[in-house]
Order: structure tokens, then sequence, then C-alpha cells
């Protein structure tokens, strides 16, 4: 799959309104972003890219404040060379150490997880990924099923397994993100995974423990329904890919609906991870 990577060069007076623009992005497909001193890249599929949107959803903030940007399609074959010239190791709650292939081993750490770092996202870098790995660790997953939808690399479902969850379903629309994750479970030596490609009508007709869906605001309030149906009475949901304001009140209303009781969240420049219980 080929990939738009847009370059954005911003001039602005508060965070918040660099937030605004990638959050404006998300709405039209963008899925993946990278921030710089100087602004922020945001990748989108070749085949979902619009001009005409972008430039209906750029258009409200260039009174706001200054911004450029420039466009490169990356092909297929070096998507992987983009990722590893920007892919560090990290480590959170100095409990997990995520690592690609072509770094040295931690062992000192309790968990550690390695990604091979394609185009699909979710290595733990992005703030979202990041807080819901610590909510992961804040929370018991032992002899757990677990669902993780909008698994992008299987970080998350690669989580619940080392936390010692029983059974875990992972499952993203697209296809390079289903291949990242079959093959980084096999990096990791994981074999409870099951990962599927599809969106909701792929979710099994099973009960789950727990949903883990870190994606973004119009994905979750579109799906929210299929995972009350499919979570089990005081199972829980983590939730992430979105900004605080307005987004998690439209998320809390949204699972309000469903049986879906919020219980707290955590905050990173904006972003957000919050727990729910049904």
């Amino acid at each position: 799959m080929n990939y738009y990577e847009l370059l954005f060069t911003t001039i602005i007076t508060e965070d918040y309104q660099q937030d605004l623009l990638i959050n404006a992005l998300g709405e039209i497909g963008f899925d993946t972003f990278e921030e710089l001193d100087f602004g922020f890249k945001a990748y989108i599929p070749a085949a979902d890219f619009d001009q005409e949107k972008l430039d209906e959803a750029l258009l409200p903030y260039q009174e706001l404040f200054t911004f450029s940007y420039e466009v490169t399609l990356i092909p297929q074959k070096n998507w992987n060379e983009v990722w590893e010239s920007n892919f560090e190791p990290i480590q959170i709650s100095n409990q997990i150490f995520v690592r690609a292939t072509f770094h040295e081993a931690r062992p000192e750490f309790p968990y550690e997880i390695v990604i091979d770092p394609k185009m699909a996202f979710g290595t733990g870098h992005h703030q979202t990924t990041a807080m819901m790995l610590h909510l992961m660790l804040e929370n018991n997953f032992a002899n757990k099923a677990v669902l993780d939808m909008g698994c992008g690399t299987g970080i998350l479902a690669i989580m619940a397994a080392k936390l010692g969850a029983d059974e875990i379903t992972a499952i993203d629309y697209d296809t390079v993100c289903y291949e990242s994750t079959v093959e980084n479970a096999a990096l990791n030596q994981i074999t409870n995974i099951i990962a599927l490609c599809g969106s909701k009508e792929a979710i099994p007709d099973e009960q789950y423990d727990i949903i883990v869906a870190n994606i973004n605001r119009n994905i979750l309030v579109d799906q929210m329904q299929r995972y009350s149906e499919v979570l089990k009475p005081e199972g829980e949901i983590y939730f992430s890919g979105f900004y605080e304001n307005p987004d998690l009140e439209i998320i809390i209303d949204e699972a309000r609906k469903y049986g879906l009781k919020y219980i707290t969240h955590k905050k990173d420049k904006d972003w957000v991870a919050a727990k729910f219980v049904k």
C-alpha cells in the first residue's frame, strides 16, 4: 500500500493549535502522525487521499495561525526505511521496553516487546499508545479474554499476552496491519493471538473480559454498540486515539447509551486514554 506523507510547518503561539490540525486530519482519514520541533508529519493511505477534503478540513484554521505543508508519495517498498530511520527504543514506567529487531535487548525490563517497524501504527511512540500501555500495567489481564480493535502493529495485543491474557483477538481493517500483527506476535513468541482483517463486522460473536481500542473518536462512536454487545458484564474497555476536548465528553455520552460507565482517564498533550466498565 502506498502512502502520502504531508510535512506540516507550523508557526503557533499555543500547543493546542497544532493539535487542532492533527485532529482535523484524523477526521478525514489520516491515521499516523509524527510530531516535530517545527511541526509534524501526517500519513494517509494513497487511496484515501482527497485534496478537496483536505482543503475543506484546513480552511477553518488558515486565519487562526500560520502553517504550510508539502506532499510526498511514499511507495510501499520505501516505508520500512522511513520507520527504521525514526524508530528509537522507548521505555514505559521502567516496566516495558519496546524495541525493533535491530536494537539491543534489555533483559532488565520485566516486559520487552519487539516490533518490526513497518508502516502499521502503534510502535508505542505516540502518546495514545504509551498511555494505553500505562493503563494496561495498572490493571489485571491475567486469564482474561481480550479484544484489540485497530491493533496496528499488535503491540497492545502482545502486551495483553505478556500480562497473562488467555485468549486475544486482534482486528484491523488494513491488511498491512493484520500482517504486521501476525509477524510481531511471532517475533515475541506469542501464540495465543488470533489476528483478523476487517472492522466491527469482523468481531466474533464471543464475550470478552477486556477490550482495548486505540483508533479515533468517530470510529469509536460508530463501533460502540458492537463493543458493548461482546463485552461481559463488569468487563473493562480502554479507549484512546482522541483528545480531551471535545472528544472525551462525546465518547462518555456515547458509551453511556450502551451501559458503559466512565471510570478514569490519562492525558498527555491533550491526547486521552480512558477506562470504562460495563
